[in-house]
């Protein structure tokens, strides 16, 4: 699984922070947005888990922090539900203009009732999950009930939530009762998947049931039997992305399945609405290139200069390895450290720009009980690597139009 951090501004222009998940073995065939549970983060492992799991079938899955939690700006004490449903969509959105169009939400526990709410909002979405959600977001006031009438008198109060100090305004409490009599389940008419588990001490199983019979046709019930709220086993998690990635199929068409295939070693491909976006097989091996954004690419994958350099200095790594297996050597760890760029050789003449070399510097990192002598010794090994060879020796390249 590859991570990219993001960030965003919400409409208040506090950035958000954000992870996006994405394939490392294939392409990325469509996107899910993660909406966490109440007071959680972008961070919690159930999360991490779910995504793994989504990103095994093609599923790119953004997951983000409301404002005010995690990583986020913003104080979480003026924050309440309807902020979190314009987070989710601000990230939605975001995702849409940036990468593509998510077309799976997921929500956990509170952010399951936001992707309810958000989903219909959103023309794009075509399929939404819910984990351990509440039927109403006002169903989360019990966490704190026994600081209502506090919160009531005086406007606010401090509130223990999962072991942490959250301040809680009433302009929160009367924030979710205001969804208390929406019909915004019945309004989603997507397909919808609900899960839960039995035994959830957090967010009642009557919930699961009041969703999935207030919610229109195609709609799913999966038992999460013996898991927690929380999602805290792993196991449990990655069931959860599994059957999401599954499910999913039936409702949203993967277009492009079909993988790369070459009777030759590698082979590349470019399509016209991926832009400078390039997918390699390489002998099996999937590889995702690009250019940064300023030279017109999405930056989602390594420039081919990059792949040229890495090719170089995972090919030193690899012989000195063998080198130091082979005569014994306690060698802990190599590190190949490299940079390319055009530059003038040190006994140029010619200054002008069209006498710029091409040069790739290399730096070895030794970690072990090493002599100089065998340091010494590996650093002439280095040379011996054979891309290295290959790219000091003089290479031909033979290009033919294949029919």
């Amino acid at each position: 699984m590859k991570t990219i951090k993001l960030s965003f501004p919400n409409l208040e222009g506090q950035k958000l922070s954000a992870r996006l998940e994405l394939p490392v073995d294939k392409r990325t065939y469509t996107y899910a947005v993660f909406a966490h549970c109440f007071t959680c983060s972008k961070n919690l492992n159930a999360v991490t888990h779910i995504s793994r799991a989504l990103t095994s079938k093609g599923i790119g899955v953004l997951r983000f922090d409301f404002t005010g939690l995690g990583e986020s700006e913003g104080d979480f004490e003026d924050t309440n539900f309807s902020t979190n449903v314009s987070d989710l969509i601000t990230a939605t959105e975001y995702l849409k203009e940036n990468y593509g169009e998510a077309q799976i939400m997921i929500g956990h526990s509170l952010g399951g009732a936001a992707v309810l709410m958000a989903a219909h909002q959103l023309e794009y979405i075509k399929a939404v999950a819910t984990v351990g959600a509440p039927a109403d977001p006002v169903h989360v006031k019990h966490l704190f009930e026994d600081s209502i009438d506090k919160i009531e008198e005086e406007g606010k109060a401090k509130v223990n939530l999962g072991g942490l100090p959250f301040v809680i305004k009433k302009q929160f409490v009367d924030d979710l009762e205001n969804y208390e009599k929406s019909n915004f389940i019945k309004e989603l008419r997507r397909p919808l998947l609900v899960m839960h588990s039995p035994q959830d001490q957090t967010v009642d199983i009557k919930n699961a049931e009041k969703i999935y019979t207030s919610a229109m046709h195609p709609k799913s019930y999966v038992s999460l039997d013996g898991a927690d709220h929380l999602l805290t086993h792993r196991g449990d998690a990655q069931y959860v992305g599994q059957i999401v990635a599954s499910w999913t199929q039936r409702y949203i068409e993967m277009e492009g399945l079909e993988e790369l295939e070459t009777d030759h070693q590698v082979v590349v491909r470019n399509e016209a609405d991926r832009g400078l976006q390039t997918e390699i097989m390489a002998n099996g091996h999937f590889i995702l290139t690009d250019e940064p954004e300023s030279q017109g690419g999405t930056n989602l994958g390594g420039t081919p200069y990059d792949l040229l350099v890495a090719a170089l200095g995972s090919c030193t790594a690899m012989t000195i390895r063998m080198y130091a297996k082979h005569k014994k050597i306690p060698l802990e760890e190599v590190k190949v450290h490299l940079t390319r760029e055009k530059r003038h050789a040190d006994d140029a003449q010619d200054l002008s720009e069209k006498s710029k070399m091409e040069f790739i510097d290399r730096f070895i990192e030794l970690t072990g009980d090493l002599t100089k002598e065998q340091r010494d010794r590996i650093v002439e090994i280095a040379d011996k690597c054979p891309v290295h060879k290959t790219l000091t020796n003089g290479l031909k390249v033979n290009t033919t139009l294949k029919s």
